[in-house]
Parts: structure tokens; sequence; C-alpha cells
């Protein structure tokens, strides 16, 4: 049975199909405003009684009819005949950030393109520039977005990957033993995008490809010099390197590593030279130096300090004390703040820093100066009801297109914590969005700044900025640099993280939550952060409610 989203998202891809198709534009309308209805309604329409669901506010009978036909057959006939009428590159249009249902109707009425590739050719050929509402450089936007579109098909976020690689491991476990088999390559560096999911496996090839036929979502699987290369039926591929049990050990460490951290490694020792079933971990040893984990097998940066045995303790999500960088439905979150609250004290956090958006978040229902004090009290009289946890006041501040944050100064004032973030106006050059940043960052009442580049991983390219020069800017202004831990975000990246230790600067793995769920995050701000080797004492969120307010009280100093 479908859920309030995917109602949502129907009702949503009517409206947009119709508009593209110059159909009735009152109805459209209709549809539209019943996605959002749907989406930001407290309960699930499953468990409403038929006859109550029309009566609902902004509803009413036409679209209540609608939704109870989504709900008995898991279909909606009206948005099937649109899908029918519409090309399939055209629907594909709506996934090109820039491109509307206005757009992609003069798109596809005047220019007669119906696939990106026709567009992307048309943009080439200067042809976007002469229709109606379109320019050089929306031309220029709508061409580096269909290229960025298309160079990431076939690659998944490390969230997207995960249960479908530690699922296949598992079952090839089964189904090879007693042969060992792990999973390697960039899923077990936990890098954040996946490209393939890789396994060694302990057979040789004849009776891997044997074996493997035996599992039906795999398929087209083809023996290449040094491995099987197959598709799974979640159209991933699959990667899997035989080996024997005696040189599993050296065939999973070659696996594991980047060609570059290989690279730096061999020139050390040769992993070649490894006697037979030595174990992975014993490849270090015989090297000279401590085990190097796979999540710092990226890059050679690890070698130096595996040699000299000072390779830090990493961070894990085991180490997150609390949840920095929330929303609740003050804002845009899908849950209350008491709801938020108690599910983090429940999961065993210390304390929830609240920051909805601010004002000029006006999309998000970011909040008035009235509005704040209202959520103070709340806050002040949920406090009092949970003691010992904590929830601190804060505010995810718009940072305007001058750099200035979105309240006065007294209004910053009164939160415990600012984080400074920009959400709007994206499409910066390096000198402006610097200049922007830069200026946040010196706010003397900005603590945190999130998400730095803006980028949302295989959608959209971050703002150019001069990471170096932001982090020196965060040093002297003791400003908290995040790793915003959505999976889609990871922002900043883990290759600076490096750069903001040796410039001691804190950062804080914050999961920009969205509900109750987003939660979890945490655990993929970890993964990211580990690669760049961050411990927890360099965490702003593995502080305790103690040392998080001791904190707050010297940066207000």
């Amino acid at each position: 049975m479908l859920d309030n989203y995917a109602i949502a998202d129907n009702f949503s891809l009517i409206s947009k199909l119709m508009d593209i198709q110059g159909d009735n534009s009152f109805k459209a309308k209709s549809f539209s405003s019943a996605a959002f209805t749907v989406e930001k309604l407290p309960m699930q329409l499953q468990v409403t009684p038929p006859e109550e669901i029309s009566k609902i506010k902004g509803i009413g009978d036409s679209i209540g009819k609608a939704i109870q036909e989504m709900l008995s057959t898991g279909k909606f006939g009206a948005l099937e005949t649109y899908l029918q009428k519409t090309p399939p590159g055209i629907l594909e249009m709506l996934k090109i950030k820039g491109l509307g249902p206005k757009k992609i109707a003069t798109i596809w009425k005047e220019l007669e393109a119906e696939t990106l590739g026709e567009l992307l050719y048309a943009c080439n050929e200067n042809r976007l520039t002469l229709l109606k509402g379109f320019g050089a450089k929306t031309q220029d936007a709508v061409k580096q977005s269909i290229e960025f579109y298309f160079s990431n098909q076939g690659r998944y976020l490390y969230a997207q990957a995960e249960a479908l690689a530690l699922s296949l491991e598992k079952e090839l476990q089964q189904l090879l033993a007693p042969a060992t088999v792990s999973l390697t390559g960039q899923f077990r560096r936990n890098d954040n995008i996946i490209d393939e999911i890789e396994l060694v496996a302990a057979l040789p090839t004849p009776a891997l490809l044997e074996k493997l036929g035996q599992v039906p979502v795999l398929s087209q699987l083809t023996a290449l010099e040094d491995s099987l290369l197959g598709q799974h039926e979640q159209h991933i591929k699959i990667r899997i390197y035989p080996a024997t049990a005696e040189n599993f050990g050296k065939t999973l460490f070659n696996t594991t590593a980047s060609p570059s951290f290989l690279e730096r490694f061999n020139a050390i020792y040769d992993v070649n030279n490894a006697p037979a079933n030595t174990a992975e971990t014993e490849i270090f040893s015989l090297a000279g130096m401590d085990y190097i984990e796979p999540c710092l097998r990226s890059n050679g940066a690890a070698i130096d300090l595996a040699i000299k045995k000072q390779l830090p303790a990493l961070i894990t999500h085991k180490d997150i004390k609390g949840i920095i960088h929330s929303h609740s439905t003050w804002s845009d979150g899908e849950h209350t703040l008491q709801q938020m609250a108690l599910k983090a004290k429940e999961q065993g956090f210390e304390y929830l820093v609240i920051s909805d958006h601010s004002r000029s978040a006006f999309y998000a229902n970011g909040l008035s100066i009235e509005r704040i004090q209202a959520q103070h009290a709340e806050i002040d009289e949920l406090n009092k009801q949970l003691a010992p946890f904590r929830i601190f006041k804060s505010i995810e501040a718009d940072i305007l297109n001058d750099g200035s944050l979105d309240y006065p100064d007294e209004i910053l004032a009164t939160f415990d914590l600012v984080i400074a973030s920009v959400h709007s106006n994206l499409k910066m050059s390096e000198e402006k969005a610097m200049a922007r940043l830069l200026k946040a960052i010196e706010n003397p009442y900005t603590t945190i700044l999130g998400h730095m580049t803006g980028r949302l991983l295989l959608s959209r390219n971050g703002y150019p900025v001069n990471h170096q020069q932001i982090i020196d800017a965060c040093a002297a202004n003791n400003v908290v640099i995040e790793i915003n831990a959505h999976p889609r975000r990871l922002d900043i990246d883990w290759e600076w993280i490096p750069y903001a230790l040796e410039k001691n600067v804190l950062l804080s793995i914050d999961p920009d939550a969205h509900s109750t769920d987003g939660f979890h995050d945490i655990y993929y701000g970890t993964l990211a952060a580990r690669k760049g080797g961050l411990t927890a004492a360099h965490n702003l969120s593995s502080f305790s409610a103690a040392e998080l307010e001791a904190f707050i009280s010297r940066k207000k100093k």
C-alpha cells in the first residue's frame, strides 16, 4: 500500500506532466497543492478511514477519490494516462536541475527535442538560446547539469549500496562455503560513491562461474583477466576477484587499496613477496608498520603515520554524544520538538541541538522572531521535564547574499549555537562564494559553518570555494566546520579533514536530521570522517553535554 510520500509524488508528477502537456492549469495547480498537503499530513492516509479522507483540509472530494484509488489499487489511472503520452526522455528532463515543466514544454514543442541526448546536442549547437526564456547562462547551466547527470549514471551513494553489498556478501559466504568471501574495494574503503560492489572469493574462476550461476540476481557474468564482472538485478555492477586459500590475504589487500596507496606501500614493501597464507593484517607487520584500517587506504597519507606508530584512534559512531543540527515541525521537520528530543534521549544521546530554519527560508517555514521566542519557551519547559537530557537552542541561519546572517545581533545572541549555511543563490563564482562565506565565518555569532559547499552527491556540484582559505578563516575565528552526515551531502569532504586537524579546527558530525530516522545518518558521517583521520577529541558532537555547555560559554565570551 502506498504511503503519503508516494501519493504526494504521484500528485506532484501529474501536475508537472499536465503543465508540460499544456493541459488544464487549474487542475494542475490543484494536484500540486494536494501533493504539498499530503506530504505534510501528520498521519498516514493508509490508516485513515476512507470516509474521512475527503474531509481533510486541502483535499476535498476529487482529490479524495484519487487517493482512495491509489490506496486500493496501488495505481493512479490519470497519471498513467499522462505517462503513456509523454516520451520517456521528457520525463528524464525533470531530473535536470534548472528545467521546470514550462521550460521542458518549450524544449519539446519548439526545439522538438525528446531526449537528454538531443537536448545536449542542441546546447552544443547553441540552439537553446534561440528559445524564448532561455539565455546563454541558462543554456550553459542546462548543458553542465546534463553532463553531470550522464557522468553519474550507474553510480550509487554508499548508503544506497550498503544493504545490497552486505546481503550479497552474506549470501556468497553461505553459497561458497567453506571458501572465504569478503567485500573489498570502494565499499570496504567506505568511499562516498560506489561504482561497483567488489568481493574476493577463495575459489578459482571455473568453480566461481559454476557456483555463481546459481545466483538468480546476477547476470551477464564475464571472466576478465583478474576478475569476474556481472550485473545485479538492481543494476549495480558486481566484480568478484578469484583467489586461493594461500593468497587470499594478499588479494584482499591489493583489491582493497586504491592505486595510489598501493604504489606508496609497495615502494616500502612488495606485497608479492609475502609468504603464502599470510593474513592481510600480517602484511602490515611484515612492512614494519601498524595495521592501517581499510578506510584510510584511499591515499598513502596514513603510511608514514603507520611506520611511526602514530596512527590516530579513529572516531566511531558510538563516540557521538549528542545530535547537533536537527529540524522539527517548527520549520520543515517531520516530528515535533518533543518527539525529536524523546527519541534522542531514548537512543542514549545526552542532548539535542535543535536548529530549525531561519526566516529567509520561507519555503521551509523559517522562524520569525516571534516564533523563535515561542520555541525557546517550549525548549525551557521540555528541559525541565527531560533533565538531565538537554535541548540546546540553535538556528540554521541563512547566509544572505552579502554574507550577513538572517537575524539582527540581539536575536542571534539568544541562541546557544548558530549554524550558518547557504541555501539560496547557489550559482556563484568562487569570488562571490568566498566573500559570502568568509563574512559569515567572521560574524562573532557563527558557531558552526554548515554544509560548506552546498553539494548534493550525484545530483549537484557544490559552489566553488577555496577550502584552505575557509579552513584558515575558521581557525582564526574559532568556528567549527560541519561534516554534514546526510549521505547526499557528506560536506565538508573527508579529503580536507587532515588540513582542518592540522589547523586545530574542530569538526562536527551532524545529521541535519529532519525526522527521528535522520539520526541514523550520523553513522554515514562517521564513516566519511574516519577516512579523513578524525578522532573523537576533535569532533564537537562527541562532547558531553557539560563539555558542550563549557564550549558554548567560552565561545560567547
